[in-house]
């Protein structure tokens, strides 16, 4: 009996894990996108059928299937530029059948201003489909024709995706490019760590060249990070889940500039230990006491940086206010060791100053560590960047921005009342007379 139970048990334990596994699919870029594409050009090409006269509109499905993209900001466009492409191409197509025909020389002709109208029309990556349309089009008999039904079913292709998007909208991929953050802060934390480690032994050249080698391998991960947090930040354009959309993306954005900011003093920190152990071949990098001061020091930076991501990352104002203590913590922790280290390295060099400048080069790294994660610094340029992305907004687009004030205006309507300032008016007049 206990065998069954336990069977049973790892039976639905194993389905829970399954069920799991497949709900988790639902946040993977490449399966949601494939689903939605897939759905999204077979509701076209039905919507062709019914509205088109071409037995066959294959042209819906494949705008469709192209201007359905992973955020509803990206779709928007995406649409309107191939939108654009193919109008630009038909038109150039039906002006070429009218004047010349289709020929060797006029083929080459529609081809070449093709391709220089889509750079007109800025249409991107959808410049050669200014020429494809035009190439169908000329190759027909009834161009004319030909050239209606291609707009009708690119643009059957486009609103469908469009409202495809806009009925089912796509996840917000805020969670994704956070998790990046955090994963490249514990890249990070994990190298410092190491560096920390061989402040207590001898430490041969090669290996603090490899630190150095691993260092400069964060330029990747700082790429990748940056390649999500775009992602993130299209989809929370134009997202009606997202309230505050502006500062999700501020946030994210400032927080990937601080890593990568200190990931770049940190390979100048390696670099530093690498030249020192250049100069100490058969010897310690440190004494003892000032290399086991070093060691808690980068650790309680390296800790810093992981709460830094978590702070950056964390949506909830509860989570956020125990991650920003944590951080706050560990800066303070920090800040007690380095005053240590500092006495201990100046110690050092009074009696031996050898390669002192090197000493005085980690302080200044590790400072500007200490400094780029300080959460008066953070906050300061947080207002900054809050600052500068509403000045750019409303210097981009006035008319939105007017639009928006009057809106507000409306529904403050009391704020412009003049009957409640006439009482303020009459009482200084009553005052004055008397």
């Amino acid at each position: 009996m206990r065998l069954r139970a336990a069977d049973s048990d790892d039976k639905g334990g194993s389905v829970h894990r399954a069920l799991t596994a497949l709900w988790d699919l639902r946040k993977d870029v490449t399966v949601t996108q494939t689903l939605r594409s897939t759905v999204a050009s077979t509701l076209a090409y039905l919507v062709a059928i019914w509205l088109s006269d071409e037995p066959a509109p294959l042209t819906a499905p494949l705008t469709a299937l192209l201007v359905v993209q992973v955020t509803l900001y990206s779709t928007l466009t995406t649409s309107v530029r191939r939108v654009n492409a193919v109008v630009a191409g038909v038109l150039i197509a039906v002006a070429f059948s009218i004047l010349v025909g289709l020929s060797w020389w006029s083929l080459a002709l529609i081809i070449l201003a093709s391709l220089l109208a889509g750079r007109l029309v800025r249409v991107d990556e959808f410049v050669p489909e200014v020429a494809i349309s035009a190439m169908l089009v000329l190759g027909v008999t009834h161009a004319a024709d030909t050239a209606w039904d291609r707009i009708i079913e690119t643009l059957i292709g486009a609103v469908v995706g469009l409202l495809f998007n806009v009925l089912f909208v796509p996840p917000v991929y805020v969670g994704a490019a956070g998790d990046s953050i955090e994963g490249l802060a514990r890249q990070m934390r994990r190298l410092m760590r190491d560096v920390g480690d061989e402040m207590t032994t001898h430490t041969p050249v090669e290996l603090a060249a490899a630190r150095l080698s691993e260092a400069r391998r964060l330029d990747h991960g700082i790429a990748d990070v940056d390649a999500a947090l775009r992602q993130a930040e299209d989809s929370l354009r134009l997202n009606p889940r997202v309230k505050e959309g502006l500062l999700h993306r501020v946030v994210l954005r400032t927080g990937l500039d601080t890593l990568e900011i200190c990931a770049v003093v940190l390979r100048v920190l390696t670099r530093t230990i690498t030249d020192l152990a250049k100069e100490r071949r058969d010897e310690d990098l440190f004494e003892p006491q000032v290399g086991a001061a070093l060691e808690e020091l980068l650790g309680q930076v390296a800790d810093a940086l992981v709460s830094f991501a978590v702070l950056v990352t964390t949506q909830t104002s509860q989570a956020a206010e125990a991650a920003e203590d944590r951080l706050t913590g560990d800066l303070a922790a920090a800040s007690a060791t380095r005053e240590r280290a500092a006495n201990l390295l100046l110690e050092g060099v009074q009696q031996h100053p050898r390669q002192w400048q090197l000493h005085g080069a980690m302080l200044s790294e590790i400072d500007r560590l200490l400094d780029e994660l300080d959460t008066d610094h953070r906050s300061q340029r947080l207002l900054e960047e809050l600052d500068k992305s509403t000045r750019e907004q409303r210097e981009r687009h006035p008319q939105l921005t007017a639009f928006a004030a009057w809106l507000r205006e409306v529904k403050r309507p009391e704020l412009k009342r003049p009957e409640l300032r006439r009482p303020k008016l009459r009482r200084r007049r009553g005052r004055d007379k008397s």
